[in-house]
């Protein structure tokens, strides 16, 4: 297959482009710039793209910028978006004409496929993601951070208004340690229409505690963007059913290689789909896909989906 990749220079491009040209596929990277195979500069006009998506099987965006109009540029091209802003993938849903994957990768994604997993269709469900504070993440992570501070959930599960970074839930973590997670906006709960609440930690407790208080304290939201790396690059989601407590559960290192891997085998699935609809990661792979393509990476330590309780 022929996949036009959007932001291939960054950390999770890099690992898409590696992963899919090693499962025999072509890839063609745009820049805005001429240092790419192509130039496509997402913060402008769109008829580069436009001219480009019909010639290829499908059309990723690593990119980090987020525009609905993308979708529309794309026309009927499968089109895979990493995003995990709600209000972008929600727009995106009603824009898109072809194929669209809202939320490949980690958080959403393999987050959107533990939630589903435990839900029952119906019942509530608590998503826990720790983030590794020791990872370089690119700009477009430190800014959706950043954009949390002082600001509400978009359409929470349990309606009203809720401020991010300020409720707070200590649970255990897949290695049993109890952490403290602050609610914030990931936008599992949109993609699945169903009553689940994210909430992040970060690898490191006094990290937390640091994005605790700028959740707190808006005007202190600089600091986010000069924090030092401190920590390790470990990462887990979580998603435990509040009526049963089957839980779901994936760990590992390096948040950008799992979300590489993981938005390569979503695109390769969509395309193979053959779906107009917007989907998610849920209606494409299942648990034990997920962490069986992350199992190989070398350094990532992944635990198995568990079993529900006295199965």
């Amino acid at each position: 297959m022929r996949m036009l990749l959007l932001g291939a220079r960054g950390a999770v491009g890099r690992v898409v482009r590696r992963d899919l040209e090693k499962r025999g596929h072509l890839v063609t990277a745009t820049s805005r710039s001429e240092t790419e195979d192509v130039q496509v500069d997402l913060g402008g006009d769109l008829s580069a793209l436009a001219g480009l998506a019909g010639g290829f099987d499908a059309v990723i965006n690593a990119s980090g910028i987020e525009r609905a109009d993308v979708a529309v540029a794309v026309g009927e091209t499968p089109f895979i978006e990493i995003s995990a802003t709600g209000a972008y993938l929600e727009a995106l849903r009603l824009t898109a004409s072809g194929g669209v994957l809202l939320g490949a990768g980690l958080a959403p994604g393999l987050s959107t496929v533990l939630a589903s997993s435990v839900a029952n269709g119906v019942d509530d469900v608590d998503v826990l993601i720790m983030l590794g504070s020791g990872e370089r993440h690119g700009p477009a992570a430190v800014a959706w951070t950043a954009g949390l501070v002082g600001t509400d959930l978009y359409r929470p599960a349990e309606g009203g208004s809720v401020r991010n970074l300020r409720e707070s839930l200590r649970a255990p973590g897949p290695n049993g340690r109890v952490r403290r997670y602050l609610r914030a906006d990931f936008p599992d709960h949109v993609l699945l229409n169903a009553p689940v609440r994210s909430y992040l930690a970060l690898g490191s407790s006094p990290m937390t505690a640091a994005l605790d208080l700028v959740g707190r304290m808006p005007a202190l939201r600089g600091l986010l963007t000069s924090a030092p790396h401190f920590g390790s690059d470990a990462w887990h989601v979580v998603a435990r059913n509040r009526r049963t407590e089957e839980r779901r559960e994936v760990s590992g290192q390096g948040q950008s290689e799992a979300t590489g891997r993981l938005t390569a085998l979503a695109t390769e699935r969509l395309v193979e789909s053959g779906t107009t609809d917007a989907v998610t990661m849920a209606d494409l792979i299942t648990p034990e896909e997920c962490t069986a393509v992350l199992r190989p990476v070398s350094g990532l330590s992944v635990t198995p989906a568990s079993d529900p309780p006295g199965l």
